[in-house]
């Protein structure tokens, strides 16, 4: 089911997602060769705690999960496209990395995701993570009552495609509130003028994620978690959680 969130609602979720982007933003800080992935997951904790928010991802075990999610942020990192779990790897200079962090916050959830390049950036990467940027951007501003949900998919495949990026089979956005995953899908392809139409409160979790190589499929890794690009190239995925209003997009994830 659908739910639409009041005026006071979204308020409420925008102070989660001022601490989904304040924790994006530590961990990105951070994110230098030699540093641990667990090391960026413990900073991230950090944040939450202080902030007084719970995690989202942590114990969290879906129906295709093995084990409970042992982390606050996902660290995925080159050919891995989302879900990566924190763990002793030391990042490398030229590695691309991909952030998903959550936060609950009063019983209301934010959620949104980076990536970025670690120390010497590759040009390509720099490129693969732009688009992604900007497909994202291109969903947002579709984000408008009225609208429909086909519009949002179409504008990131739109993009993706067009320079010639892979776009992961299955996996997309979602609507969040009270909980990090809620109805509907957001599916990162679709058809314009097609499916739910966008209505003041709706809150979407929008989350674009490309594959360099230009394939859509993935593969899991043994740890039941991590999806990575099945032609083994580099992939970025950004996410931002958005609510549509009367007045246009309104992003509570932004920094």
């Amino acid at each position: 089911m659908v739910e639409i969130k009041t005026p006071a609602e979204i308020e409420a979720m925008a102070e989660a997602g001022k601490i989904v982007a304040a924790a994006l933003a530590a961990v990105g800080a951070h994110a230098a060769p030699g540093v641990s992935l667990l090391e960026l997951d413990e900073i991230a904790r950090t944040v939450l705690a202080d902030s007084g928010a719970t995690s989202p991802f942590l114990g969290y075990q879906p129906a295709f999960a093995p084990t409970p999610f042992p982390a606050v942020i996902c660290t995925s990192v080159n050919d891995a496209i989302v879900h990566g779990i924190p763990g002793r790897y030391r990042l490398r200079d030229g590695d691309l990395l991909s952030v998903d962090c959550g936060a609950l916050l009063d019983g209301w959830a934010g959620d949104a995701a980076v990536s970025l390049t670690v120390g010497r950036p590759r040009p390509d990467d720099l490129a693969l993570i732009a688009t992604t940027q900007t497909a994202l951007e291109a969903a947002i501003a579709l984000c408008v009552p009225g609208g429909r949900i086909g519009d949002l998919g179409h504008a990131i495949a739109r993009t993706g495609r067009a320079a010639g990026y892979g776009i992961p089979d299955d996996f997309g956005g979602h609507g969040i509130g009270r909980t990090m995953h809620e109805d509907p899908h957001v599916a990162n392809r679709g058809r314009p003028g097609r499916g739910l139409t966008l209505r003041p409160g709706l809150v979407l979790a929008i989350e674009p994620m490309f594959t360099a190589g230009g394939t859509d499929g993935y593969v899991t890794a043994p740890d039941g978690w991590t999806l990575s690009s099945a032609d083994g190239s580099r992939a970025a995925h950004v996410e931002h959680t958005v609510a549509v209003t009367d007045d246009g997009p309104r992003v509570l994830t932004r920094p």
